[in-house]
């Protein structure tokens, strides 16, 4: 998708439940499942950033975040939700982020859009500090996009030694039931 056409999506990307969180059960979800995999506090790098609403989030529980998109108008909204943050407008898969700095490198539904995910993979395994995780959400939607979990997780074994997936059909997580695949990737190594 082009940048126009994010920068068009940006006003209202956060009516979807898993977009803005703000059904108070499906933020909560996505609280319990990103701190269950995240260390108790750090520098996170949110890729793909959006409107804000998982940087939100993670600041409010003690991190510190910078975000990157290449949407000016998501990068603008994310600024109003979390004036305590960075966000610059750049591309995901060549973010111009400090390498070897961050504990968590984070990115939602980004890596299936990247032209050479492998090599996006590798830029981002760069920013992080030894022992940094990486925590991935993916899926491959009813419509055909996306990337299969086995596919992503081949993708990031090109750069690390280790990558657990975990699935996520819980409707909690997206404010709806849903019949394609929708999955959590971390990796710690």
């Amino acid at each position: 998708m082009s940048q126009e056409l994010w920068d068009q999506e940006a006003a209202t990307f956060d009516d979807e439940p898993d977009h803005g969180l703000a059904d108070e059960h499906t933020r909560a979800a996505w609280r319990d499942l990103l701190l269950g995999v995240l260390p108790p506090s750090g520098r996170v790098a949110d890729l793909g950033c959006g409107t804000g609403t998982l940087s939100r989030l993670l600041v409010d529980e003690g991190f510190t975040v910078d975000g990157v998109d290449f949407s000016p108008e998501m990068v603008r909204r994310a600024r109003l939700k979390v004036p305590e943050s960075q966000f610059v407008v750049a591309d995901a898969a060549r973010p111009p982020l400090e390498v070897g700095a961050y504990d968590v490198v984070l990115s939602r539904h980004v890596l299936w859009a990247m032209t050479d995910p492998e090599a996006a993979v590798a830029r981002w395994v760069d920013l992080l500090a030894p022992g940094g995780t990486l925590v991935l959400v993916e899926g491959h939607w009813m419509t055909g996009a996306g990337l299969r979990a086995a596919e992503a997780e081949a993708i990031v074994r090109t750069a690390r030694s280790e990558a657990v997936v975990r699935q996520l059909p819980e409707p909690v997580f997206w404010g709806k039931d849903i019949t394609d695949e929708r999955y959590l990737l971390v990796s710690r190594a």
